[in-house]
């Protein structure tokens, strides 16, 4: 029953990817507010469809806290694809900061840049490396939310991994505040998977990180946040 849940899931989620990025093309040359609009759409379909396929329900606890009038930026955890496109639905307003070959891809990496994402070279020194915090910052005074994934990579539920050295730079040269999500869907959605398991995903905004804090400080709150 799982493999066939999990079958007719992947089928239907990849027709909605598909069809969402034909639907993008025209898009791209109208007001970005639109494709935001669109975007959000797709990740109100991704929980759509866990819902009534994988009979999996999302919680989100906490979203109270987006509602301030402090500038901050988001560091989620990150179990699976899922989160991905679902922030676009929970966070509709938002923007990535998110490894440069995924904007060389056609349609999808094209959207990425209509809507505000910020390449990066990984490892490497570069003139957009070096202005990317001016980049940030002009989205986020535009009222735009960043949202980062600290652990660099997708990480199995329940396995703990030290985080990356981009999230703490990023804290100290914004000199903003940190909203930390927690998150479980690695439990429902493995890693490198093609079964999808019925249950609860939980998005957890956790305490705000204050600024101020040393780059050291602010990595074990973040880990905190993450791991306990």
């Amino acid at each position: 029953m799982i493999f066939f849940r999990s079958f007719i899931f992947n089928i239907f989620l990849y027709l909605g990817i598909i069809a969402c990025c034909l639907i993008a093309i025209p898009f791209l040359i109208l007001p970005s507010s639109l494709l935001r609009k669109l975007s959000s759409l797709l990740g109100w379909y991704f929980i759509f469809l866990c819902k009534i396929l994988l009979n999996t329900k999302v919680n989100i606890i906490g979203s109270e806290k987006l509602k301030t009038e402090h500038k901050f930026f988001i560091a989620s955890a990150h179990q699976s694809m899922f989160e991905t496109f679902v922030y676009n639905y929970i966070v509709p307003n938002n923007f990535f900061v998110l490894k440069k070959e995924l904007m060389s891809i056609p349609v999808f990496g094209w959207c990425l840049k209509k809507l505000n994402c910020i390449p990066i070279d990984r490892g490497k020194t570069t003139k957009n490396n070096l202005n990317f915090s001016d980049q940030i910052m002009q989205n986020i005074s535009s009222g735009k939310t960043l949202i980062i994934f600290p652990q660099g990579t997708r990480v199995p539920y329940n396995e703990n991994i030290p985080l990356k050295k981009g999230a703490r730079r990023i804290y100290e040269n914004l000199n903003i505040a940190c909203l930390p999500i927690k998150l479980d869907t690695g439990k429902v959605w493995p890693k490198k998977s093609f079964l999808k398991y019925p249950g609860e995903i939980n998005f957890i905004f956790k305490d705000i990180i204050e600024p101020n804090l040393t780059g050291e400080e602010f990595l074990k709150k973040l880990e905190e946040s993450f791991y306990n």
